[in-house]
């Protein structure tokens, strides 16, 4: 949104661009670093790299945001702005399961990925369960990701056949809008003898005798727990009045919030769409049309449709894709395509379009 709204107009804007961090990372590139196809330096697309004359990076922790006034202000500093665009995304709350802290991983923040990385290197067999924990989460593909990869990780290794790997989550099934794609997972799943339990919950983590609770009775043994946390909305966003039922309520077509000239994109709002990468994309660009329209004028962009492309690692280095629409029809839609070393080409060649364009980077 910054690169495309600075290019658009010029010097007739200020954009600053605050995060905490001092480099972006793609969400799917922590399974990169997890399973060593990447370093993590590798990964990190630096800050500095998409500054212009009409856009400033600052590397700041947002303290408050006050929308009425729409004043932020950070660790350094005060922003008084006639646009307001919050895309701070959704927290991890390992510390909401009991024991996962103390027994288990998550991998869902790209320092964790990093970590995991020589822990599985370490690994000797075992119970391996990669759990949801909370209702929902960011990239609903990515616990199938995380075991075909796994699996092809243990093969590698030749601890599979010593290692037995679980998916436990509360969904009812792996894409919940589209039964095509849901039923190819099952059976890559099957194929590979990884375990699934659906609609089911994981209470709590018990590190001493390394089990997991299971909602309504019962427990799993474990020996290396994977874990996707539950997700909350920053405190700064919950103290700023901008969440209702803790997340930020927007207009699903132009993602603006209750509040004029102030926005929303990403994980941190509560549209009637998945928390993912290409989601957000997507509303970014939504709200860029929507602020140029505002600006210059023209004919009103059409509303967000949340048409993407969804790219899944299914083992064997290969992708498959899920080409899917979820507000433009009276339900939402999803066209399938199996995996191949093609579609792995086609994501690959995604990402680098993405750098190219965001950062003016052309490596991986």
């Amino acid at each position: 949104m910054s690169s495309r709204l600075s290019a658009a107009l010029g010097d007739d804007v200020h954009i600053t661009l605050i995060d905490q961090s001092d480099a972006f990372v793609f969400g799917f590139s922590k399974l990169d670093v997890m399973f060593g196809r990447h370093t993590f330096d590798e990964v990190r697309l630096p800050y500095r790299d998409v500054a212009r004359s009409n856009l400033e990076f600052r590397q700041e922790s947002v303290r408050s945001i006050d929308p009425e006034r729409k004043r932020v202000v950070t660790s350094g500093g005060t922003y008084d702005a006639d646009i307001v665009i919050v895309a701070l995304g959704a927290d991890l709350a390992p510390e909401a399961t009991p024991g996962l802290v103390e027994g288990g991983h998550e991998f869902y923040s790209p320092e964790a990925a990093a970590r995991l990385t020589q822990v599985l290197q370490d690994f000797r067999g075992g119970n391996v369960v990669i759990g949801v924990l909370g209702g929902f989460f960011k990239c609903p593909p990515a616990p199938y990701e995380t075991a075909f990869m796994l699996h092809d990780f243990l093969t590698r290794t030749n601890l599979r056949a010593a290692s037995r790997i679980s998916i436990v989550t509360p969904m009812p099934k792996p894409i919940p809008i589209s039964a095509e794609v849901s039923t190819a997972i099952l059976d890559l799943l099957d194929e590979r003898d990884i375990g699934h339990s659906h609609a089911t919950w994981i209470t709590s983590v018990n590190a001493a005798d390394g089990t997991l609770q299971i909602k309504g009775g019962g427990t799993m043994p474990y020996d290396l727990f994977l874990a996707i946390p539950v997700h909350v909305a920053p405190p700064v966003v919950v103290d700023s009045g901008l969440t209702d039922d803790g997340w930020i309520a927007v207009d699903p077509a132009t993602l603006v919030t209750k509040w004029p000239d102030v926005y929303a994109v990403g994980d941190i709002t509560s549209a009637p769409v998945p928390r993912a990468g290409v989601i957000a994309e997507g509303e970014a660009a939504t709200v860029a049309a929507v602020i140029l329209h505002e600006l210059r004028g023209g004919d009103p962009p059409p509303p967000f449709a949340g048409a993407i492309t969804c790219y899944v690692e299914m083992g064997d280095d290969t992708v498959g894709k899920a080409d899917v629409n979820f507000l433009s029809g009276p339900a939402p839609t999803a066209a399938y395509t199996p995996p191949s070393l093609a579609v792995a080409e086609e994501k690959s060649e995604f990402a680098a379009t993405r750098r190219a364009r965001w950062f003016g980077a052309n490596n991986h």
